[in-house]
């Protein structure tokens, strides 16, 4: 089965601060969470280090959300239903009320490199 490269970077950042949490899925029932999702790629890094690479990923349709843990407690922190922390999805849609849909986040990987640019946003 062929095989593609994601490369992941951020933009926006307000601190260094704590840790990313990355998950790319291909299932849109567990999208933005990962949360059942056993084929789900989740990835965990330094703020400080901007982005990521994700090697061996099968072709085909997937999104990918970002959380800031800026206090590193593995959850994204909120206040009467809204984020504390920084939240971002692949190909930046438009942020309404809750996330938005996997199809507004969708995006191919088609060949041996794709590269997504995620901003990272804050509310509170």
């Amino acid at each position: 089965m062929p095989t593609g490269t994601l490369d992941v970077r951020l933009t926006d950042l307000r601190s260094t601060k704590g840790m990313i949490r990355l998950c790319l899925t291909a299932d849109p029932k567990n999208f933005p969470g990962c949360i059942d999702d056993r084929n789900a790629v989740t990835r965990n890094f330094p703020a400080e280090d901007r982005g990521i690479r994700i090697a061996g990923i099968g072709r085909g349709d997937y999104a990918v959300s970002v959380i800031h843990d800026e206090n590193n407690n593995a959850k994204l922190d909120t206040f009467a239903g809204i984020p504390r922390e920084g939240f971002g999805f692949s190909r930046n849609p438009a942020i309404g009320f809750g996330p938005p849909k996997f199809s507004a986040a969708e995006f191919p990987l088609k060949g041996d490199a794709t590269m997504q640019q995620v901003r990272i946003r804050y509310l509170l």
